[in-house]
């Protein structure tokens, strides 16, 4: 895929056990790359598990959050290209070459995406496919795995959206959706994932929600219309329906179905209005969008 550099960025908090196992299976792929390894704050030998294995550590002075070391490393990284993934043992190091040959294809970012089967349990799977699809139909994209760490990504666009990724655990939606809005090639690989070594610090119904309105920031940065337009015909069709109710049954138009008009001439000129700031995010991105 031409000689190119390549870093690889893995987030850990108290992963010690993961680490020890596949800090050794990277280094015997002989990728010939820099390994950083972002210590959020562990608690356990983190830090040493990684010394020891060669790795470069930057080390939290306490736990910021998965998409702060994502941060973290990304902005240490000295590759052209990152790969990202997680330290828990889900994402199998012999992966990677897949994803780093589909990225040579002319991508700028390539996913993991867990076949069926993979995910820690069938609300995770449920849930995943859910955002997923909310996603596909926010970016007109599909989006085969919304939540999936482990990827493959051009590190100078990656750079351009750090100031949208959160500090929690998020910082895949965030990014996918934020490439296939921004125009940059996105392609998805399947993988399968084990189950993860120790426990998970994700807690599904708080970072689902925390998922679903990510979801809902991207989308009204990027294509606020695909949001207010839906809202804004419903306001419509709910004053309309009401008033032909009204009419038949007392003869009258009423306040109701005038809020409900009103609401929606608001609500799709605001979605204008937004569509038309959104578009100033794309200044910054044309002045990068030589391919690397």
């Amino acid at each position: 895929m031409g000689k190119i550099n390549i870093s690889l960025v893995i987030p850990a908090r108290n992963e010690s056990a993961g680490l020890k196992r596949i800090l050794p299976q990277l280094r015997e792929l002989a990728l010939n790359t820099e390994i950083i390894v972002v210590d959020d704050g562990s608690t356990d030998n983190t830090e040493e598990a990684s010394v020891n294995e060669g790795a470069v550590v930057i080390k939290h002075p306490y736990p910021m959050g998965n998409g702060a070391a994502i941060k973290t490393g990304a902005r240490a990284a000295k590759g052209d290209v990152i790969v990202f993934m997680d330290a828990d043992g889900q994402h199998q190091p012999e992966d990677i070459s897949g994803l780093l040959q589909k990225y040579s294809e002319g991508y700028d970012m390539v996913v993991g995406a867990r076949l069926p089967g993979s995910h820690a349990g069938p609300h995770r799977a449920v849930a995943n496919d859910f955002f997923s699809h909310a996603a596909s139909w926010m970016v007109r994209h599909t989006v085969e795995d919304l939540t999936s760490g482990f990827r493959v990504v051009n590190a100078k666009r990656f750079r351009q959206f750090l100031y949208l990724i959160p500090n929690g655990f998020s910082y895949p939606t965030t990014i996918t959706m934020s490439f296939f809005r921004a125009g940059y090639r996105v392609a998805y690989v399947p993988i399968h994932t084990p189950r993860r070594i120790g426990r998970s610090h994700i807690r599904p119904f708080r970072d689902g929600v925390r998922f679903l309105m990510i979801i809902i920031k991207i989308g009204t940065l990027f294509s606020p219309l695909r949001l207010f337009l839906p809202i804004s015909t419903g306001f419509f069709l709910t004053g309309l329906g009401y008033y032909i109710y009204t009419f038949l049954s007392a003869g009258r138009f009423t306040n109701m179905s005038a809020l409900m008009f009103t609401s929606s001439i608001l609500t799709f000129l605001i979605g204008i209005v937004s569509e038309q700031i959104s578009a100033l995010h794309y200044k910054d991105i044309d002045g990068t969008n030589d391919k690397d």
